[in-house]
């Protein structure tokens, strides 16, 4: 693959995180994820048990959850009435991110040769 053709990839693929970049670069939904990867259950966790991770009241723990569940950043699990947030599996917008970042060292390696 020529520079251009790299070039004109990465430029589909920040236009792929776009969402993705502007969730994480968040620090409110930098808490939760912590909160998610704290948790480390499969099963997830409900926004009351957020709340109190992340000392956010419940609106505002629902409103960055529905802004990382659109960027697929997390899922939800639904158990009767009940919700479970869990981070996405092997298909989630941050394996497209660490990509874009590969990328992107790739492209300053070559360029330092």
């Amino acid at each position: 693959m020529d520079k251009q053709e790299g070039l004109n990839r990465l430029v589909q693929e920040f236009s792929e995180c776009q969402k993705v970049l502007t969730a994480i670069g968040d620090e409110t939904r930098q808490s939760i994820i912590i909160a998610l990867i704290e948790c480390g259950c499969e099963q997830g966790i409900r926004v009351g048990e957020i709340t109190k991770k992340t000392h956010l009241s419940r609106p505002a723990v629902s409103h960055h959850l529905k802004v990382l569940k659109d960027a697929n950043i997390i899922e939800v699990k639904r158990e009767g009435t009940k919700n479970y947030y869990s981070l996405t599996g092997t298909n989630s917008a941050i394996f497209k991110v660490k990509r874009l970042f590969d990328n992107i060292e790739s492209f300053i390696t070559e360029s330092s040769r």
